[in-house]
């Protein structure tokens, strides 16, 4: 009897404690509901407030997107490009349609049963790829006379081109001219009258996070407005030859390439060009060619018909991380010159291999393309100031710019095979084997004979083999010195500051570049 008594106390107890525990939370909850209905009457007003104020932001930003779009619609056109080779049918057929790009996809079974759809998506790059001529595109209007502007992909193939307007009238187009290295062409209208022309901004003033909005027919539906931000600026993608793409995460899709990006002062700052993609759709990464490119490009376009570059003659290249540290400067300061073609304006002003510019005409140069760019829109036949980091001292050279060739900077032909030679070397640190050039070997590569020393064999996994160097390539200086037969390249990988890394000068069909090689231990 005892053990139940206590049994029957101690759960009279844990009941008690269970109780009590109760009561007090609920009346944390009532002075807790309290404290906060007293802090809410002191602070409704200022709640209030705060909302009203982010309404108003809300409402100011809405009212910039609705009149930029009000300003800028009426200068956005769809073009309709109806290549040469399929314009004896309204409808291509699946076989002309290359119906094999897209098997194996998602859009395998879309595009059987719906081949009406497929138009929309030939101008589309292909994360990304440079799209192919065809379908729809859109442009701008830069000028009352009918004169617009667009990507050149969006009016290529040599077929009929049709501008619809705003208001629905359509126009073939009088006259197609365009640059493919830079993606911009123009396109001429006769007939058309009360055309509003777009006003052309500066995107060199354009900055990361500044507003844009893209304008064009993604997917053929016409006046279509997106929203968002300059992403980056100055992006190479492998899509044109000469880029410095502007990036922004407002949506473009496949209709909108050669529609305007415009700032919110309804400025066109770009031309909407390209997406990288998994889906195919919009995922936030597109980029428009600078409208300040865009415009220089056009004007010579519109009065001779082609497009005119001045030039250096260097191959350069980025400064890396690794390559900063053997020429004794910081990354990305400056762009290194890998090779200087002999009679060119860069050679005439005494440009060396190995030198790092890092300045051209008083501006400071810190990318490839942005030198390239400088360089191609200064006007041909004037002298300029070009200041280069060489051993550590800078130099200012003066150099009087030419126009470039029609074939600079084609490949010369490459090497098959062939380097079995004599005096054979294996460097297992770097993971290559090297043979003495021959003049066969020289002429093909053209390059002179007993310059540099030929890659036979590159062991895959290697450090020879992540710098991206393979057999075929010729070595010509190691350690900024001359290399002319294995015995020297051996002599420079055996120096004990060896250990840091070698600065090999590579060349191939392609041009000469450095790179920096970690012997394995």
């Amino acid at each position: 009897m005892s053990k139940v008594v206590v049994g029957l106390k101690l759960r009279t107890w844990l009941i008690l404690l269970a109780l009590v525990a109760v009561v007090g939370l609920l009346t944390a909850g009532s002075i807790g509901k309290y404290a906060v209905g007293q802090q809410g009457a002191r602070t409704g007003a200022s709640d209030g407030a705060t909302s009203e104020e982010a309404k108003d932001y809300a409402r100011t930003l809405s009212k910039a997107f609705r009149e930029t779009s009000e300003q800028v619609l009426p200068s956005v056109v769809a073009i309709f490009n109806q290549p040469a080779a399929t314009r004896t049918s309204d409808r291509m057929s699946p076989s002309e349609e290359d119906e094999d790009e897209f098997e194996g996809t998602p859009f395998e079974d879309m595009f059987r049963f719906h081949p009406e759809l497929r138009r929309f998506f030939r101008e589309m790059p292909s994360m990304p790829r440079m799209p192919r001529p065809g379908g729809v595109g859109s442009g701008v209007i830069i000028d009352a006379n009918g004169v617009i502007l667009t990507n050149h992909h969006v009016v290529a193939g040599g077929g009929k081109i049709t501008v619809r307007l705003q208001d629905g009238r359509e126009f073939e187009a009088a006259e197609v001219k365009g640059d493919p290295k830079t993606d911009v062409a123009v396109v001429r209208i006769k007939g058309a009258d009360h055309l509003k022309p777009a006003k052309l901004g500066d995107s060199d003033k354009m900055a990361v996070g500044d507003w844009v909005l893209a304008l064009g027919d993604p997917f053929g539906l016409e006046g279509t407005v997106t929203a968002g931000i300059i992403s980056a600026k100055g992006r190479a993608m492998g899509i044109a030859d000469r880029e410095s793409f502007l990036q922004t995460d407002a949506a473009i899709n496949p209709g909108n390439s050669g529609g305007p990006l415009v700032n919110l002062d309804g400025e066109v700052i770009g031309l909407n060009t390209a997406i990288t993609t998994r889906s195919g759709g919009n995922q936030g990464v597109g980029f428009a060619v600078p409208i300040n490119l865009a415009k220089w490009v056009g004007d010579q376009l519109l009065s001779t018909g082609t497009v005119k570059r001045a030039y250096l003659g260097v191959m350069i290249q980025p400064v890396t991380h690794q390559l900063a540290e053997q020429l004794g400067v910081h990354a990305r300061q400056g762009v290194l010159v890998g090779d200087v073609q002999q009679g060119t304006p860069a050679a005439k002003a005494g440009v060396k291999t190995g030198d790092v510019i890092v300045e051209f005409n008083g501006r400071k140069v810190t990318r490839t393309n942005e030198l390239q760019f400088h360089v191609e829109q200064t006007k041909i036949g004037s002298t300029v100031p070009l200041v280069v980091l060489r051993d550590g001292k800078r130099v200012t050279l003066q150099v009087t710019l030419e126009e470039q060739p029609a074939n600079f900077g084609l490949a010369r032909r490459g090497l098959r095979g062939g380097f079995g030679q004599p005096e054979t070397s294996q460097f297992d640190k770097l993971g290559l084997e090297v043979a003495t050039l021959t003049p066969e070997v020289a002429e093909r590569l053209g390059v002179k004979g007993g310059e540099g020393v030929v890659i036979t064999q590159v062991r895959p996994g290697s450090a020879a083999d992540e710098a991206g160097l393979s057999s075929g390539m010729i070595i010509v200086q190691a350690n900024r010195k001359p290399v002319k037969t294995v015995a020297d390249l051996e002599k420079a990988v055996g120096e004990p500051a060896s250990e840091k890394g070698v600065l090999l000068l590579v060349r191939d069909a392609q041009g000469s570049r450095f790179v920096v090689l970690k012997p394995e231990k």
